[in-house]
């Protein structure tokens, strides 16, 4: 080997090394495997690299992070297992070159037609750790001749760094939402274990026995809801909740949304009003998901409403976005709980004698939104009322 490839192949690697000091240093998901592909891209000079990961319940392959995609598209792309160059990597733990891919039986065209990127030259490799496949990674078209096996022994090394650090990072967040889960299930578990006893009582007049009966539904119905929501947020944390873009009229959907919940606006005696404009633009997004921030938010301004107030819906269409604001005249929200207001498990001070809720609802709406390269804030005058805004672009793309 000559000198200049010998010294040009040290600096590959001391980057490598440099790579995976920050790889090692970062617990946010998303910061991780944003910082992984543009190392994989840098390293190899692939124009773009991806990475893969493997659901194993659903037995497939779905894009976590890409310099060439953005994150809502990637929420609604997948890859069979069984029938593309990123499953046979997954099933044979095995690193894999191809100077042309599309020539390739193996190769899954759907997502070079949805991305409308043409791909040439590819080299993938598995993220194995502890023998337990994670997903795989890929550098697509070499900037300048072939992949080869310096390469490969190169994305092979960063790949292993990335399968360790991806699976400590979601070690590092299930357990602490995993403790956070456990002691918001001790008040309503608590409040179960005591009204059992008590009805086991025979001397506990009817009347009472009744009442006790309602604690007991009424804490199986938060129970539901509680883990419904938790599971929710861990999908949306873990990267694994999966968004049907479609394109749709948002005056409908805030329509249906209106329609859904008038019923229970009406029989906690609220005055409801729509506000929109004649009509609004296409919206492109997860229809089933948006319409969840806004059940959410209009149930969350039921709830914390005062006797005898008002709902407002207010829908404004701008060049490239659109915003959803639902205005209620509610207790209010005080200054020093704002900050923490779209924070899992938080709960405004106060709030508990106005309806139980599981202190996830505005953190998923939080994550929703922005997965939808949106945005969510509130403004809120103590005693007066708040107002949750969402602003989404027309195209997320």
């Amino acid at each position: 080997m000559e000198p200049s490839d010998s010294d040009r192949l040290l600096r590959r690697y001391q980057r490598l090394i440099q790579i995976s000091q920050d790889i090692a240093s970062t617990l946010d998901l998303n910061t991780l495997m944003r910082c992984i592909v543009r190392a994989a891209a840098e390293l190899v000079e692939a124009e773009h690299a991806s990475i893969l990961l493997f659901d194993h319940v659903k037995h497939e392959l779905y894009f976590e992070a890409a310099t060439n995609l953005d994150q809502p598209l990637m929420r609604t792309l997948s890859v069979p297992v069984d029938a593309s160059i990123a499953g046979w990597i997954v099933t044979h733990r095995q690193p894999l070159i191809l100077s042309n891919a599309t020539l390739d039986s193996r190769y899954y065209g759907h997502v070079a037609e949805v991305t409308q990127m043409r791909t040439t030259s590819l080299l993938g490799v598995p993220l194995v750790t502890k023998d337990k496949i994670v997903g795989a990674l890929e550098a697509i078209n070499k900037r300048s001749g072939k992949f080869n096996l310096e390469d490969q022994e190169l994305l092979l090394t960063l790949g292993a760094q990335a399968a360790l650090a991806i699976e400590n990072t979601r070690l590092f967040h299930q357990t602490d939402l995993i403790s956070e889960m456990v002691h918001e299930l001790r008040t309503p578990l608590a409040s179960l274990n005591t009204a059992t006893n008590l009805l086991l009582r025979s001397e506990l007049p009817a009347e009472q026995r009744e009442r006790v009966a309602e604690i007991v539904c009424s804490e199986i119905a938060r129970l539901s809801d509680l883990t419904t929501a938790f599971l929710d947020l861990a999908r949306l944390e873990s990267g694994r909740a999966q968004f049907n873009l479609t394109t749709f009229d948002p005056m409908q959907l805030i329509q249906d949304c209106a329609d859904f919940m008038r019923g229970r606006i009406h029989e906690n005696d609220l005055e409801f009003e729509l506000n929109l404009p004649p009509e609004l633009p296409p919206l492109q997004a997860d229809r089933d998901k948006i319409k969840q921030v806004l059940i959410n938010l209009i149930s969350n301004a039921i709830k914390y409403n005062q006797p005898g107030g008002s709902i407002t819906l207010v829908a404004r269409a701008y060049s490239q976005s659109l915003m959803i604001s639902v205005i209620d005249t509610g207790y209010g929200i005080a200054p020093e709980d704002l900050p923490n207001l779209f924070h899992k498990f938080h709960r405004v001070s106060g709030t508990e004698r106005l309806a139980l809720g599981t202190g996830l609802g505005l953190s998923i709406c939080k994550r929703i939104v922005e997965a939808h390269r949106g945005i969510i804030n509130v403004q809120s005058d103590l005693g007066k009322g708040s107002t949750f805004t969402i602003r989404l672009p027309l195209h997320p793309e």
